[in-house]
């Protein structure tokens, strides 16, 4: 009316519109993005600030915690793991297995240590660390603005620069003859050793070389670190340690004979006893007389087994599992010395070192299956009883170090060295070339590398140059340890380079830097050690995003409200 119009009436959604709207928010979780799409509970993290960083502060984190134990005059750590047993060591391979590393990035450089490990036997403090050092350079390149991808091919180009050049440093090479002779073999030795066991290298390389010397075939190329055994006899000291040609075993015969000569050995992975059906079976006595002619088939047939073995020559046997009193009894009658062997793996290493094979029925062996031992017998070490299988020939490739000390944890620290100067012996059987150490071939690449970075034209030459001053993280952190001014010897080792010294390295005894020290490490090892940390860097830094689902289960132990 008035000629007015009238307002337009505003459009009511349709209901199943209104439900589409409803479903789509209940399916997001009432959130859009990247929350919205994953599942609820899931924390996501992107960016420079929220994911490479504290990507690299926690790889910073795990690599200051074992820099502290590089070189021989590194500090000890306590472990305490979820088991409640205590390591008291300064070896990374350990520490780092130990310490249970939650966060995914640190993680990565505990697989780059264990791959070293696994690779070399040494070494993986020097991954872990160069690791830590890198990412850390790499921190300073990403707050100046350098894009991520520019510094990984910069390490990338840095990394090649350094594997190429490393050759040209190598000092001397040693001649396939230094593996059986066990004096030369043992210098070689001295400074992984010294690394680990500071004080008392000269004695365990030698220790470690004489093993190595009598386990090691005419090709050197197939040489097994598995036949160096370490046995473990608490009392003395470690100036007690002792090496055996053949095996040692911390127990005692069984039974009354302790000792033979020319021992004819049987091994027997089964129990040593009445024999059993496969099958279950009943029998039928009606009298007591039955039951005695019973027993007495039983102990009859058990009694002609023994002597039939017996007969073969065997005067050894060497069972696996439970070995019963009456067979015990009859190899007494016989004149048999019986071992038990729990361990399935010192199993194999007795055929291995008699050259006996493991048989799986109680019968009498065949010539062929049947091995033999210059001499077997019982000797008291402090106040353990232990089996000692002796060979006397060179037919015998394996050899025992046994370890004496104070402690467990001594014991279990000098173990840990000995494997380690063991597979050192098997990466020269592969590479027997030497550069030098104490931290004089890392400042050389370090110097060449900043040279290099000068003479490229783009934004790698950044990188570069910062993958250089990482590599001076192992003299600088020699130094740091040994209580000494890391600025003035990284200085004066850089000077001594310049001056044509090759060998200079960081003196820890002296102060000093010294030409003549004698300390050499293995190309192979710092090869490989440069790979493994420079492949672990550069996957830290290719993460940007962090998507964390919510843990599986119901609540942990330590959440419930106690009572």
């Amino acid at each position: 009316k008035g000629g007015l119009e009238q307002p337009a009436t505003r459009q009511q959604p349709t209901p199943a519109l209104h439900t589409a709207s409803k479903m789509a928010r209940s399916l997001t979780g009432g959130s859009f993005g990247v929350q919205g799409m994953l599942k609820e509970g899931t924390k996501h993290l992107s960016g420079l600030e929220e994911a490479t960083f504290k990507n690299i502060e926690a790889a910073k984190q795990l690599s200051s915690c074992v820099r502290t134990s590089l070189g021989p005059n590194g500090m000890n750590k306590m472990v305490i793991n979820h088991l409640e047993k205590l390591f008291v060591t300064n070896d990374a391979a350990t520490i780092v297995g130990e310490l249970e590393v939650q966060h995914p990035a640190a993680k990565l450089l505990v697989m780059a240590s264990n791959m070293q490990e696994v690779e070399v036997g040494d070494g993986t403090n020097l991954v872990v660390v160069l690791a830590g050092e890198l990412l850390s350079q790499a921190e300073e390149l990403l707050k100046s603005g350098l894009h991520v991808s520019e510094i990984i091919g910069g390490y990338k180009a840095a990394e090649a620069k350094a594997l190429a050049s490393i050759d040209s440093l190598v000092t001397h090479t040693s001649p396939p003859a230094v593996l059986h002779d066990a004096p030369q073999l043992a210098s070689a030795l001295r400074s992984v050793i010294a690394s680990k066991q500071w004080g008392n290298e000269e004695l365990f390389a030698a220790k470690i070389a004489e093993a190595c010397t009598i386990a090691m075939p005419s090709d050197p190329t197939k040489f097994n670190p598995d036949n160096i055994r370490v046995a473990k006899i608490l009392g003395s000291s470690v100036l007690g340690t002792t090496v055996v040609r053949g095996m040692c075993l911390p127990r005692s015969a069984l039974g009354t004979i302790k000792e033979v000569q020319g021992a004819r050995v049987a091994v027997y992975g089964i129990p040593l006893d009445s024999a059993t059906t496969e099958t279950k079976g009943t029998v039928l006595l009606k009298s007591a007389a039955d039951l005695k002619n019973y027993n007495d088939s039983e102990e009859a047939a058990l009694e002609k087994t023994i002597k039939a073995i017996r007969d073969t020559g065997v005067n050894l046997i060497v069972c696996g599992q439970a070995v019963g009193e009456l067979a015990l009894h009859f190899c007494e009658k016989f004149g048999i010395l019986v071992l038990k062997c729990p361990s399935k793996f010192e199993l194999r290493r007795i055929c291995r070192t008699t050259g006996a094979a493991n048989l799986v029925r109680l019968e009498p062996p065949a010539p062929d299956d049947i091995g033999s031992c210059a001499r077997v017998y019982l000797k008291e070490i402090g106040s353990t009883n232990c089996t000692i299988l002796e060979q006397e020939d060179a037919t015998s490739k394996v050899a025992t170090i046994v370890v004496r000390g104070s402690s467990p944890n001594i014991m279990d620290d000098v173990e840990r060295a000995i494997d380690d100067g063991v597979h050192t012996v098997k990466a020269m059987t592969r590479d027997a070339r030497f550069v030098a150490g104490a931290g004089g071939c890392e400042l050389q690449l370090a110097d060449l590398l900043q040279q290099h970075a000068e003479a490229q034209p783009g934004l790698d030459q950044y990188a570069i140059n910062k993958y250089g001053l990482a590599l001076e993280v192992v003299p600088r952190t020699l130094a740091e340890n040994a209580g000494l001014d890391a600025a003035n010897i990284v200085a004066a080792l850089y000077a001594a380079h310049k001056a044509g010294e090759r060998s200079a390295g960081v003196n820890v005894v002296d102060g000093q830097v010294d030409a003549t020290s004698g300390v050499f490490d293995l190309l192979w090892t710092k090869k490989e050690a440069l790979r493994q940390a420079t492949d672990a860097a550069v996957t830290v830094l290719r993460v940007d995003q962090i998507i964390m689902s919510k843990p599986a289960g119901g609540p942990k132990k330590g959440d419930q409200p106690a009572m």
